[in-house]
């Protein structure tokens, strides 16, 4: 298979990104240095290509039984059009298929669900087998294009370049809020750093001179390796590595995107959840912090005193100067571990995440 590209590809070359093949597209991993990057986003404003990321609109009479079935949280909690959720996309069994985020928009769809690029093959079967049994109708809207803008001064950078009747629509957004604008444009305020800041899906004949005006106006380019450890601060999963379709998301950190009202939403899954909440969930989620030497790395044996975890992510955060990991362990382990790292025995210590927020330690 030929790798694909994103209509900003050209761009990122003339900036003098470092490409890498990312689930099947050419990406930028970096374009210099990973760690100011990292710290840009922290304490300014940064922009990523996520256009490989795969948007698709759900229509149709039976569009929000369909999304309620298909999803574990609820859509019709969504009480008003560009309001979004997240949540996770289950097979049977109560594994996550993928996560991802919808937002209701009457506008033009019933809702749009945007999906993994990793994932986007098996996403699409996935959804077209279940929406055979809805009057529904899914259009995956290839044509657009999404740039992330995160940062402290993320929208107040990025509102210097969108068209001027948007911009008090936009600063007035919500977290987790976004609005349909005129010529294919949707703006939200949601992300995947930790920090405040837009999502902007666009037309891609577009994206190229857009991504040019927000660096004009002092918004730099971020690779894949700063995203990565921004979010890993943030105590953000990433699919196939914190959760996938052998885990569930109550032992993936995910409980609170399960909507259990109405009793009697049957979502794909909710059958083997409520069996495992009933028995006692094995294993859960936590966060580390690294008190020995070394790096912690996804696949380090994590010891407890209830027996042995893994570390799902981990990497030294630029914004904390010590290592940290998201794990899943034994349920009812607290306190102290210790992480196998290459034979050796180091401490670390559980904790609540996020680790970081707005630029922040917040962890406990």
């Amino acid at each position: 298979m030929s790798t694909q590209t994103t209509p900003l590809n050209a761009t990122h070359r003339e900036s003098g990104a470092k490409m890498v093949d990312f689930a099947g597209w050419d990406m930028p991993i970096h374009y210099g240095s990973q760690l100011k990057e990292h710290e840009t986003v922290r304490a300014d404003a940064g922009m990523f290509d996520v256009s490989h990321m795969t948007v698709i609109d759900v229509a149709g009479e039976d569009a929000t039984a369909y999304l309620q079935k298909l999803i574990a949280n609820d859509v019709a909690r969504l009480g008003f059009d560009g309001k979004a959720l997240y949540s996770g996309m289950l097979n049977e069994a109560g594994g996550v298929i993928d996560d991802l985020i919808v937002y209701r928009v009457d506008g033009f769809a019933g809702y749009r669900v945007v999906v993994n690029a990793a994932t986007r093959d098996k996403d699409l079967a996935w959804m077209q087998q279940v929406a055979s049994s809805f009057k529904v109708e899914l259009q995956e809207r290839a044509e657009l294009a999404m740039i992330a803008v995160q940062g402290p001064n993320a929208i107040a950078k990025a509102c210097k370049v969108i068209h001027e009747e948007w911009e008090s629509t936009v600063k007035a957004l919500k977290p987790f809020q976004g609005i349909a604008l005129q010529g294919g444009w949707f703006i939200a305020r949601t992300g995947y750093t930790g920090e405040d800041g837009l999502e902007i899906m666009l037309p891609a004949d577009e994206a190229a001179l857009f991504w040019k005006a927000l660096a004009h106006a002092g918004i730099a380019p971020i690779g894949l390796a700063a995203r990565d450890t921004l979010r890993l601060e943030a105590g953000m999963n990433l699919y196939g590595h914190d959760m996938d379709e052998s885990i569930s998301p109550l032992s993936a950190g995910m409980g609170w995107t399960i909507a259990w009202e109405p009793v009697e939403r049957d979502f794909i899954g909710r059958k083997a959840l409520e069996a495992q909440k009933a028995a006692g969930v094995a294993q859960v989620q936590v966060g580390l912090v690294f008190e020995g030497k070394g790096v912690l790395r996804e696949g380090m044996r994590v010891v407890t005193e209830n027996g042995d975890g893994v570390i799902t992510s981990g990497t030294f955060s630029p914004t904390l100067k010590q290592s940290i990991a998201i794990a899943r362990i034994p349920a009812g382990s607290s306190g102290q571990v210790s992480v196998d790292v290459r034979g050796k025995l180091e401490p670390a210590r559980i904790v609540k995440m996020p680790f970081v927020r707005n630029g922040k330690a917040v962890f406990a």
